[in-house]
């Protein structure tokens, strides 16, 4: 199973919104983050990758029609180039927004998770090396905490990609521009149903809250038991 779009943009551009959209349309099942955090297999793939060593491309995306997000967009030109028949998406958004949505979800999640869950749990301790080189890493030089710099990467890497990609086979896309460009780029009817917005903020946030309580839970535990001797 050939690739037939690849999504070029980074995370928080609107990339869950265009894989659901993508599905709609018949390319699904698309490959996103999602597939890499709940699949053993897709989690060693990529973390493999991440390490520079070769990967089977079609071993990666033999059940996949399309794929968007990280970690799959830091291989963009890897995969133009392995699936020449292949569309590309490139997501945009205003960095400045761009910047606040990533560190405030995807960026928090993978500071605040917890060492020791990570510890116990190998392959956990793998995705999330392979998100500290692949998203917050490479693309940013590992300073992805100077906005600045962060949006002037973000800007830099949709450059890259216009002229590294050919007009005819590149889309430049924002979850706005709704159905018409993305459909008439894809060469299929536009769905009476409006274009799909998945908002998953909210979501973010309460798994943060989560997060940040298992992240001091053994702490907490133990002072429960210190306290309990103490009685």
């Amino acid at each position: 199973m050939a690739l037939k779009v690849i999504g070029a943009g980074f995370g928080r551009t609107g990339t869950l919104s265009l894989k659901v959209a993508l599905e709609k349309l018949g390319f699904g099942p698309c490959h996103h983050m999602k597939e890499v955090m709940l699949r053993a297999e897709q989690t060693e793939y990529f973390y493999r990758a991440s390490l520079k060593e070769s990967v089977d491309w079609d071993e990666v995306f033999k059940n996949y029609h399309s794929a968007v997000d990280w970690p799959a967009a830091a291989y963009y030109k890897e995969l133009a180039g392995k699936y020449p028949d292949a569309k590309v998406i490139l997501g945009v958004r205003d960095p400045n927004s761009w910047y606040d949505s990533a560190r405030n979800t995807i960026y928090q999640v993978h500071t605040h998770f917890p060492k020791w869950i990570k510890f116990i749990f190998r392959r956990l301790n793998r995705l999330f090396k392979m998100v500290e080189i692949t998203v917050f890493g490479t693309p940013f030089s590992n300073r992805f905490e100077d906005k600045e710099f962060a949006m002037q990467a973000f800007n830099e890497h949709i450059e890259t990609v216009k002229k590294m990609i050919p007009e005819e086979r590149l889309l430049i896309h924002s979850a706005k521009d709704g159905w018409e460009p993305l459909c008439k780029f894809l060469n299929v009817p536009v769905p009476e149903e409006p274009y799909p917005w998945v908002n998953d903020s909210k979501i973010f946030a309460r798994r943060i809250l989560v997060i940040k309580f298992l992240k001091w839970l053994p702490l907490i535990l133990l002072a429960g038991i210190m306290i309990g001797l103490l009685r």
